[in-house]
């Protein structure tokens, strides 16, 4: 006859000395606590973190904890709030373990880029654009402002004005050059 090299955990732990012995967990009350209050514990748990993973890791760890502790825990009535301080003081111990993926330095590791323009002078320039936008014939301005302040389509201005596309496209391409020679406009290019 040969013996197991290995068993399960649950066959381990039987006693093998009378058949009629019924098997209980050393803390029997625990498993039945479990089992009442799991469901609300899970809750408290997903209010912890962002994801449901984490949740069950993170009360199967508080659980762990109170198994470790439960012959100590004297009022039983207190339960609930023992796992929940458990489920806490998990939460903060695994938030102060987290990896910091950003380090203090002296130098920024961002591009300095281009610096941002000065509000005045965006003003200006936008204000010598529009005075060159009413310098232009009245076809090609309303044809100029429906395209690029109105943001409408070639089609689209072409249908508000009662024209044809290719009016629309020929009188914008006159009325750009004329903005492209506006001396006023000159600092832009």
């Amino acid at each position: 006859m040969t013996t197991p090299v290995c068993t399960s955990a649950s066959q381990a732990a039987k006693p093998a000395a009378h058949p009629s012995y019924s098997y209980l967990p050393p803390y029997a009350s625990f498993s039945s606590y479990v089992r009442a209050r799991g469901p609300v514990l899970l809750r408290t748990a997903r209010s912890l973190t962002a994801n449901p993973c984490d949740a069950e890791d993170l009360l199967q760890t508080a659980l762990a904890k109170t198994y470790v502790a439960w012959d100590r825990i004297e009022d039983q009535r207190a339960l609930d709030g023992y796992v929940r301080r458990a489920l806490l003081n998990t939460r903060t111990s695994q938030w102060r373990k987290r990896k910091v993926d950003e380090f203090a330095c002296e130098e920024l590791p961002e591009p300095s880029g281009v610096p941002e323009p000065d509000p005045a002078e965006r003003q200006v320039l936008h204000d010598a654009m529009w005075r060159a936008v009413m310098r232009l014939p009245d076809r090609q301005r309303a044809m100029v402002v429906l395209r690029y302040y109105e943001d409408l389509s070639e089609v689209q201005t072409a249908e508000v004005l009662g024209v044809s596309v290719g009016t629309v496209k020929s009188a914008v391409s006159r009325a750009l050059g004329k903005l492209r020679e506006d001396p006023e406009l000159s600092p832009v290019r």
